[in-house]
């Protein structure tokens, strides 16, 4: 066939003309090149029939780590494999309350109260994916590592514990506590397989580094490829209960323009992202076929000004330095100005997503607004610093900082530096340290040490994230109270400090009060939230959120209960038939 650059037919050319003449019924025949594709303008007719037993879910991170009690660990990616792979005692129901998850547990209840004792009976059906049953090691395996390792999430509730016994198998669980405990619902999600992680190389950590050693749940876990970007699950054909109606869910990462571009195609048929002000704007242009719904984390980025730091123990220093703050330019910052901006979070206990929230933070206060560097100077002389050559200083010393951020993790480090910059304008030089998680939140800011011995480890600011929960009375006593509980001989201190390394000992009572039921939540936040203000330890920012995109291929995808997310009930999505009409989205408008 002669090629387009020839200026007349050659021989082989005048035989096709010759067969093209003489063929009966033929359209068209040409020896030109196929017209070029219009990349900007969708296909509508899909290349082959659409797998209705797989959905492809785009992402925007994927990074190792899955362990879902860890800070370290928190993300979109690790609820959502949390969701479909790990079992619970209780699941958040559509209101946000603890509902017992009858897929796990025929029954649990308050058997004693003198000592509270708590008696969990679970379905003799229930396994792990290898065929071991989920039983009291499980429960116990939590609890151990709860109450001793640093960097948990929210382990108030297990530091009182004072010890677990099981019968029948280990089918009956019997778990009794030192003190009463009305939040006793939240304890025991996301049980772990304890005979494959006790003694895993690595153990609590490094076992959930890139994979789960078992499921238990609707779905398995086929393969991580962090490299490649994507995750493959399947459904799990040991799950004891109704299976689920997909094959297989594929999470596949991607930056906002390659989601966006997947959703259009059709390739992506879910996505789950966090998004800035453009990808927001892409996200809409992609017009009535596809639906948007914010979705909450079950994490606010803080600022916690380190009482445990010898820079930052005296409280007149931590105020400058919150007085030398844009707090709405940090918020910009690691919001992008996307769906988490209205998220903004003025309180301790309570998330801006969950019910009974309200704001807290007193006007004009240190670090809630716009810099105000007159404040700055006058916190810092009262504190005994002197201005010299543009730098703080007493007994001798620069007042110079450390800001430290979980490494590799956006939107922390995007802030910290952020806040460097902020600092550097009031004369506060700092300096930005990233650090994996476990050296992190261990080493750096829960180190072992006596209870109430502040041992200063270097950091003075942490970018981080405060988990919330279902229990406000346990995020409380979790993030901000003591840690001088101890086991049932009397002897060995229970737990870690929390993060800021934060214990008010005038507080102490209150917040032990609301953590046992002895005095409302609500008669003890009012005082509790005005004195963690006025200490200047934790300034919340803002809710991280994620936007969930969908378009008609799948059906039965919600965002799901308040701060658990859409993957829940993943088990139940199916994937449909579509037109072509229905299934191409609108082209972008041309601009």
């Amino acid at each position: 066939m002669g090629s387009s650059g020839e200026k007349r037919p050659g021989r082989t050319g005048r035989l096709l003309a010759l067969l093209c003449a003489t063929l009966t019924g033929a359209a068209a025949c040409t020896d030109l090149p196929p017209p070029q594709l219009v990349t900007s303008t969708p296909s509508i007719t899909p290349s082959k029939a659409p797998n209705l037993t797989e959905v492809v879910v785009g992402i925007d991170t994927l990074r190792r780590g899955f362990n879902p009690h860890t800070l370290a660990d928190q993300s979109a990616l690790t609820t959502t494999l949390g969701a479909l792979l790990l079992p619970s005692v209780h699941r958040p129901g559509p209101d946000g309350a603890p509902v017992l998850d009858r897929t796990i547990v025929s029954s649990a209840q308050v058997s004693k109260t003198e000592p509270f004792t708590v008696t969990y009976t679970l379905r003799r059906d229930a396994s792990w994916s290898d065929g071991a049953p989920i039983a009291a090691e499980d429960f116990d395996y939590l609890w151990q590592q709860m109450r001793t390792s640093p960097g948990v999430v929210n382990s108030a509730g297990y530091r009182l514990i004072s010890g677990i016994s099981s019968r029948d198998s280990g089918k009956t669980v019997e778990v009794a506590f030192r003190k009463p405990y009305p939040g006793w619902r939240s304890l025991f999600a996301n049980l772990l397989p304890a005979h494959l992680l006790k003694d895993a190389p690595g153990g609590w950590l490094g076992a959930m580094e890139s994979s789960f050693p078992a499921s238990g749940g609707p779905f398995t876990l086929k393969s991580v490829d962090v490299d490649r970007g994507e995750v493959v699950l399947e459904r799990n054909d040991r799950y004891w209960d109704q299976p689920a109606v997909l094959d297989r869910i594929v999470l596949r990462k991607s930056d906002h323009n390659g989601l966006v571009s997947a959703l259009r195609s059709g390739n992506d048929q879910m996505s789950l992202l966090r998004p800035d002000q453009i990808a927001m704007e892409s996200l809409r242009e992609l017009g009535k076929t596809v639906s948007l719904t914010t979705v909450p984390r079950p994490t606010v980025l803080q600022l916690l000004l380190r009482p445990a730091s010898a820079r930052l123990s005296d409280s007149r220093v931590r105020a400058a330095v919150a007085a030398a703050i844009d707090r709405d330019a940090l918020i910009g910052v690691g919001t992008g100005n996307g769906p988490s901006a209205q998220l903004r979070a003025d309180a301790h206990v309570y998330a801006p997503s969950q019910r009974g929230y309200k704001p807290t933070m007193p006007q004009g206060i240190p670090g809630s607004g716009k810099p105000d560097l007159a404040a700055v100077e006058r916190l810092m002389v009262e504190a005994g610093y002197t201005q010299q050559a543009g730098a703080w200083m007493r007994n001798g010393q620069q007042l110079n900082l450390i800001i430290a951020a979980p490494a590799e993790n956006e939107p922390y480090v995007m802030v910290a530096h952020q806040l460097q910059r902020q600092l550097a304008g009031a004369s506060i030089p700092a300096r930005v340290v990233t650090s994996v998680g476990d050296q992190l939140y261990g080493d750096m800011l829960s180190p072992a040490q006596q209870p109430g011995v502040p041992v200063d480890s270097g950091v003075d600011i942490a970018v981080v994230p405060q988990a919330f929960g279902e229990d406000p009375a346990t995020v409380l006593a979790s993030n901000f109270g003591c840690w001088t509980e101890s086991d049932s001989d009397g002897g060995v201190p229970v737990g870690r400090p929390n993060p800021a390394s934060f214990c008010d000992r005038a507080l102490q009572p209150v917040i032990d009060g609301a953590l046992t039921g002895s005095m409302p939540l609500a008669d003890a936040l009012p005082g509790i939230e005005a004195a963690l203000w006025q200490q200047t330890v934790s300034i919340p920012l803002f809710q991280l959120s994620d936007t969930l995109v969908t378009r008609p291929e799948v059906s039965g995808v919600t965002a799901g209960p308040p701060l658990v997310g859409p993957f829940v009930e993943a088990a139940d999505w199916k994937r449909v038939p579509v037109t072509s009409s229905s299934a191409t989205p609108t082209p972008p408008p041309t601009k």
